[in-house]
């Protein structure tokens, strides 16, 4: 096989800001067709690209290796069976699907098929994770008891868009939570228990702009909350261990680069700013060592770099479609805490 020849279905925000920028910066990939309504916008950022009109002009056309599904999570489901069956290897935007049996018959096709299916976490590259991960992968910690991340917002106001709307897959658990979820489970594994707070603070809000999520495993705790009515941010992670702590502010710019017209061309891409380092405090007998940690680089181009690799070279894919379904896992269980005011016990 030569290059990867990818069909783009939808060109909203993730389209545009998160796979098609990605994806034309790589020599393993070329974006062939993109469905979309905007044909304007997407001849304006990728120049010759065809652009199509209906997921059936990707399915027909033989050439294309692989479908990049970015609408909204409701239409996942279908949306891949589809492209699965027609030979197709598939990536969703997170989140995957919106029921665990979705998942389930999509892993159970892609099988059969001996097709790739993945979910685009892609903020277990975020350059923040990146520095939580390598402090506890060196154990610079010790035995860790509490794992507390926040992803807060100052969105006051309901606005006119899919996800503030009720239907399959919106919200907030499902948009931001999908991305903190994955990131604990891929640390941690599955816990033992969910216990969660999901509900609307907005006025005249349609679904869930506020979860807190506890996830319960021996003698840690994994705290995920986000709200959307927070003029000023705390701390993005808190980790606390046996051995010491890390505090760090700031969320990683890789989303707000891309937005604006940005590409990973250099070394430069996904740098922090050092006024966002995080301090990590470690206890050294009666004494504590104060350091700022340097944050190691975000990278969101690692994602497809190593899905090229699966494809060309049969190496394990970076997020697993059995990722993706532990994650709606999670979800349904925190919504069924929340509703029932109970500890969900995972099976």
């Amino acid at each position: 096989m030569g290059k990867i020849k990818v069909g783009i279905v939808g060109y909203g925000l993730s389209g545009a800001t998160f796979h098609a920028p990605l994806l034309s910066v790589l020599e393993q990939f070329h974006i062939a067709k993109v469905v979309s309504s905007q044909k304007e916008k997407v001849r304006q950022d990728l120049k010759d690209v065809e652009v199509v009109d209906s997921l059936e002009d990707i399915l027909e056309d033989g050439s294309i290796d692989m479908a990049v599904i970015t609408t909204p999570s409701g239409l996942h489901y279908e949306m891949a069976k589809q492209c699965l069956l027609a030979g197709k290897h598939v990536i969703l935007e997170k989140p995957m699907v919106v029921k665990t049996w979705e998942a389930a018959d999509l892993i159970k096709i892609a099988e059969e098929e001996r097709l790739l299916l993945s979910v685009y976490h892609n903020r277990r590259w975020d350059n923040d994770f990146l520095t939580v991960k390598k402090l506890l992968d060196d154990g610079v910690l010790g035995d860790i008891n509490t794992y507390q991340v926040h992803y807060d917002r100052f969105r006051p106001a309901v606005r006119d868009r899919w996800r503030e709307k009720p239907g399959p897959g919106s919200g907030t658990l499902y948009d931001l939570g999908s991305h903190l979820i994955d990131q604990a489970l891929h640390l941690f594994g599955l816990p033992q228990f969910v216990s969660a707070d999901v509900f609307a603070q907005k006025d005249n809000a349609e679904t869930d702009d506020y979860f807190h999520v506890i996830l319960g495993y021996e003698k840690l705790r994994v705290i995920l909350h986000s709200g959307s009515i927070v003029p000023v941010n705390g701390p993005r992670f808190q980790v606390h261990g046996n051995k010491g702590s890390f505090i760090k502010y700031g969320l990683d710019g890789q989303e707000q680069a891309l937005s604006e017209g940005e590409k990973p061309l250099d070394g430069s891409w996904g740098a922090d700013v050092p006024e966002n380092y995080g301090q990590l405090v470690t206890i050294e007998g009666e004494s504590e060592k104060h350091e700022t940690i340097q944050t190691i680089h975000g990278s969101y181009l690692t994602y497809y770099k190593e899905i090229a690799d699966s494809i060309l070279i049969g190496k394990k894919a970076p997020v697993t479609a059995q990722e993706g379904l532990a994650v709606i896992r999670i979800i349904d269980a925190a919504f069924e805490s929340s509703k029932s005011k109970k500890a969900v016990y995972m099976n």
